[in-house]
């Protein structure tokens, strides 16, 4: 077996474990239309055998980063936070980081949304009333 058949065979190792095949593959397979191997050889193609093997790990981090930026746009976080200076950065960090936990403990990411909109609900109510309370 020659260099270039000994990699292609660690790759597809790493590619075909539970892990990798469970969280990444068939998964973005679905998402992008195609067969499992049409995106193993994609994967193949764009990283080598070092980066494959980081690779499951990053995306596991990944996760956490989308989830949170996703909880940032579902809870209009943003609009609050940035644009009209409603809602101070430390109490949005506090009120994603509440929900990511609820999801963690095995709520579903639409309930604990759902919870996070009343929290965010209960935030603003107390911004109004300070903000009445200095008239």
């Amino acid at each position: 077996m020659d260099d270039d058949a000994r990699l292609k065979l660690m790759q597809k190792r790493i590619i075909k474990s539970y892990a990798w095949q469970r969280d990444i593959v068939v998964p973005f397979s679905k998402d992008f239309d195609c067969t499992v191997d049409e995106l193993e050889e994609v994967f193949f193609d764009l990283f080598d055998l070092s980066s494959l093997e980081a690779l499951h790990a990053t995306f596991e981090s990944a996760q956490d980063i989308c989830l949170y930026q996703k909880l940032n746009a579902d809870l209009s976080l943003c609009w609050f936070i940035d644009t009209l200076e409603i809602i101070s950065r430390e109490d949005g960090k506090k009120l994603k980081m509440n929900v990511i936990n609820e999801i963690r403990n095995g709520k579903s990411y639409e309930d604990a949304l759902k919870e996070g909109k009343l929290e965010l609900f209960e935030l603003l109510k107390k911004e109004a009333e300070f903000r009445s309370s200095l008239y």
